[in-house]
């Protein structure tokens, strides 16, 4: 054998060299089947968002809003996005007159009026292929801006009202067209969809702190923003306030602690809950003193409730501590309870 060359002159030497070739084709091969490409990737769930949910957001939650834009009724104001597939040429964006008509090119007016966004795509499709304008032709319409169909915004917001559907398509844009919450407002609201099911969302105090709620609204759309449940404490305190307790519980000891506490002239055994059941106005004594001495349990308020802690040596009728408590309730400036 010289120095660039091999010399196969004996069979024997070639038959081993042959089946080491075959042998280490057939394990690289092998390890490329057993491993993955190193240029694919497998696709990952959105960051912060357990298996379930994420499903929801990319997939149900989008096909739903899908689904009921489509069946939203075009009427006079609307303006429309029209595209059609392969043909730019025809693209445009024209808005629906008072009759009802839209004007595109080559086929003139269309009357679009009252028709879901896919009646109106079926009939413009329609109409360029019997015109012979476009063969198999493929129509897709947004809806910009709606003003036939507007949002509804109803409750505890600082200006309800009917708001045109003007591009604003997520749910915080609609509550800051409304001015934001009310100080009374709670965070349990609801968006009833007028051609689908309603939908209840949980938002966090300050909007900025969670996204994932902020959805699309279509046009149509009424969103509830309901009062917050709240819990008074007036009489002999440091902060007499209005708590709101949308997010959970809130106890006698927890109550007192947030309105600043009792005074020192606080007349500790007349301390008592007012709440308003079925047969009127009662009222439950609580023993205060013995609940901070660990000797009685803590007592649950409940929505609406007034706890009431009169002065030392303040002698009136039960119906007129009542009153008193009603009264005090009224006008007080209302806290988060958090």
């Amino acid at each position: 054998m010289e120095f660039g060359r091999i010399n196969f002159g004996r069979k024997g030497d070639v038959l081993p060299l042959v089946l080491a070739v075959l042998l280490s084709c057939g394990f690289t091969a092998f390890a490329q089947q057993a491993s993955p490409a190193s240029g694919s990737s497998v696709p990952a769930l959105p960051a912060g968002l357990p298996i379930s949910q994420a499903a929801i957001k990319s997939g149900d939650n989008s096909k739903s809003a899908e689904q009921s834009e489509s069946q939203v009724r075009l009427g006079a104001g609307d303006l429309l996005e029209v595209s059609v597939y392969n043909v730019p040429e025809l693209s445009t964006k024209a808005r629906v007159g008072n009759a009802g008509d839209l004007y595109l090119p080559l086929i003139d007016y269309v009357h679009v009026g009252g028709l879901t966004v896919e009646e109106a795509q079926k009939l413009i499709q329609k109409r360029l292929e019997d015109g012979g304008f476009v063969r198999s032709a493929h129509v897709a319409i947004s809806l910009d801006e709606s003003v036939s169909e507007g949002v509804t915004i109803i409750g505890e917001v600082t200006k309800p009202g009917i708001y045109p559907f003007l591009g604003d398509r997520k749910l915080y844009d609609f509550i800051s067209a409304a001015g934001g919450f009310s100080a009374a407002a709670g965070r349990k609201i609801s968006i009833m969809r007028q051609h689908g099911a309603a939908i209840t969302l949980n938002l966090p105090r300050n909007l900025a702190d969670d996204l994932q709620d902020d959805i699309e609204i279509l046009p149509g759309d009424t969103i509830s923003v309901p009062r917050a449940p709240i819990i008074y404490v007036v009489g002999d305190v440091g902060r007499p306030a209005g708590l709101l307790v949308d997010n959970g519980n809130l106890t006698v000891l927890q109550a007192l602690a947030l309105a600043g506490g009792t005074n020192h002239t606080a007349k500790m055994s007349g301390v008592r809950i007012i709440r308003k059941g079925p047969d009127g106005m009662t009222e439950t004594r609580v023993p205060l003193k013995k609940m901070l001495e660990a000797k009685a349990p803590d007592v649950n308020l409940q929505a609406d409730d007034i706890l009431f802690v009169p002065l030392s040596g303040m002698r009136v009728a039960a119906s007129e501590s009542v009153q008193a408590a009603i009264s005090a309730a009224t006008g007080l400036a209302v806290i988060a309870a958090h």
